[in-house]
Order: structure tokens, then sequence, then C-alpha cells
């Protein structure tokens, strides 16, 4: 398969990283376990912040919910306390709960204190409805899954596509699942990254807006929407909580230009978390000092947002293939389309 760069889909004009990936961000580190066969097609996802223990070393992060319609674990106490204690797990609606229960498992085995003489542990998992490819109700994933993804996550480059969580989601009626992107960001003579993962299950068949403005319509029957779009960012730039929502916002933006409008069925969810100043969760001091970005220099971020999750939805679709969905329903592979119908 191929990105949307390489199939001639061009997004934005602010550079990318090396990788074009949120692995672009120092310390972040993804891994996948792919699940395939007997009528499933489904797998998690994981997202590190940084290799070290996110319980006891925190980074700062925010939540922005475009359209609630999900079932995603931990997102109300990143909202509350602003900050992130696990790393992050994508995967099938009916896995959240597998998923949580490994996340909690790890922390408590690394910090056998939780729960007792300490807090609790807040997994942060979020998740779509795969069900028109995989049989959902086979309730596939399993704690051991989550914990191979997790224990595959590196830095560096990794698979999209049809892969992970992504391995069962369609988005307008096309194939899609796991995309990523990155840009490149100078503030004041200082050099910056900003990443954005998707999980993309969303945008009925025909809606899709590309770059060029052409609308692909694979050929199938339009249906309501009632898909799901999970957007994690990461930055490496210093911002204070209430930046990190603005920024998580402005994924939405991005969507948007997809010809995204966030239906009824829909669940559209964006994570924004910075590398920058992460917060202890038991500090010698009762204050402690942490950078934040003037706001009048900000729309650097938010161009960011919208940019990476804009091409990183596009990279979900172009780089997974066609595939048969249950009751014979088919998904076609945008890249597909873009080499049958290139541009004039």
């Amino acid at each position: 398969m191929a990105t949307a760069r390489e199939l001639g889909l061009m997004i934005g004009g602010l550079p990318t990283g090396p990788l074009n990936a949120i692995t672009d961000v120092t310390g972040v580190a993804v891994g996948h376990r792919t699940m395939s066969g007997d009528g499933i097609a489904t797998g998690v996802t994981a997202i590190l912040p940084h290799k070290g223990d996110l319980f006891r070393l925190k980074p700062r992060a925010a939540v922005d919910v475009i359209n609630g319609f999900g079932k995603s674990a931990g997102l109300m106490q990143v909202a509350e306390l602003g900050t992130i204690e696990t790393p992050i797990l994508l995967t099938n609606t009916f896995g959240v709960a597998a998923c949580t229960q490994a996340l909690i498992r790890r922390a408590v085995a690394a910090n056998p204190e939780i729960g007792r003489s300490t807090s609790t542990v807040n997994a942060l998992v979020c998740e779509c409805n795969d069900g028109g490819i995989s049989d959902i109700q086979a309730m596939a994933v399993t704690p051991h899954d989550a914990d191979t993804a997790l224990d595959a996550a590196r830095p560096g480059g990794f698979a999209q596509g049809a892969v992970g969580a992504g391995t069962g989601m369609t988005a307008f009626g096309f194939k899609a699942g796991i995309g990523t992107s990155s840009r490149l960001m100078q503030i004041d003579g200082e050099d910056f990254t900003l990443g954005a993962m998707v999980l993309a299950n969303f945008g009925p068949a025909g809606q899709l807006v590309l770059p060029d403005g052409r609308r692909p319509v694979p050929a199938r029957d339009a249906e309501a929407e009632k898909g799901s779009v999970i957007v994690v960012l990461a930055t490496d730039l210093p911002l204070g909580d209430r930046q990190l929502q603005r920024v998580a916002r402005r994924a939405g933006a991005g969507l948007a230009r997809l010809g995204a409008y966030w239906g009824h069925g829909s669940g559209d969810v964006a994570i924004c978390f910075t590398t920058a100043d992460p917060v202890e969760h038991a500090p010698q001091s009762a204050f402690a000092p942490q950078r934040r970005l003037d706001d009048a220099k900000i729309d650097l971020a938010f161009r960011a947002a919208a940019e990476t999750t804009q091409e990183a939805v596009l990279n979900a679709l172009c780089e997974a293939p066609a595939t048969q969905g249950r009751d014979g329903r088919h998904y076609p592979s945008l890249a597909d389309w873009l080499k049958e119908n290139p541009l004039r």
C-alpha cells in the first residue's frame, strides 16, 4: 500500500517530520496487536507518551469530545486533572474492558501501592465499532492482546491501515483504520513537533472530500453516519492544560476538511498530550515550574493539529486494502480508487 502523499494527495504547507508520524515526537512509541481469521478482524494499538513509568511521571494532557457517542474509558479524569497515567490503548468498542484491565494490572505491578497507600490509576482506552467487518459480539480482545500491543511498542516507523485497532475499521465507505502524520514547527527560534494518530471509522459513503476537491464515491449504498474517530495528538511544545484542549479541538478542523459533520451516531474524540514538563506523582515541593507557550503564538500548533489530523485519516484510508465485510458487504480501497481515477 501507499501513503496519501505517495498517491499525490498533498495536505497543508507545514513541513512533515522525518517519519511523518506521531513517533517523530521524541519518546513516543507505538505498537500493534492485529487479530484476524474466523470472522474476527480487530486488534489493539498502543501509544506510549514516554518510556518511563507514566503513573510516576504523568504527561500533561487534555480531551476534546467533539461528539460524545462513545464508550471510552478514562477521559473524564484526563479532562478534570489534565494528566495521563497510563499508555493510551485503542481497540474496538467491546474490547475496552479487557484493555482497561491490562493497563491497571501493569500499573499495579510497577507500583504495588496503587489503590492502597496511594491513589488508584486512571486507565485510558478509546474505541470505535468495527462490527461492519469483525464479529464484535465475539469479544475477541483479551488483556493478553493488550499486553502484546504494549510489549510491541517502539519508537520509529510503524504500520498503518488495517492493523492493530484499525484492522476492522472503515470510513466514508472505504476500508480504513490506523493513520498518522506529523508537522514541524519553529517558534521564536526553537524547533517543535506535533504528530497525530487516528483510528478512522467514520463518515458516510460519498461524503469524503480530497484535498484537490474530488469526492470519491465507493460502489456501495450510502449509509447513515454511525462510526467514530479517535484522534491522539502528541507534541513536545510546552502547553498548559487549557491550551492542550484548544489544540485538541482543532483536530475537528482536520476532520471537517474531509467532509465530516460529526453525525448523531459518531463518537469523535481528540486527546492531546505534551511530553514537555510532565507532572510528578509524588513531587518533593508544593510548586513545580512549567513552561507555557504565549497564547499569541499558538496558531501554528492549531494549524499543525488540523493538517496532521486530515493527513492521518487519508493515510489510514490509502494504506488499507479492499476488504470483504460481514454479510457480504465490500469495502474498497481508496488507493485503488485514486489509481483508477487520476487527477486530470
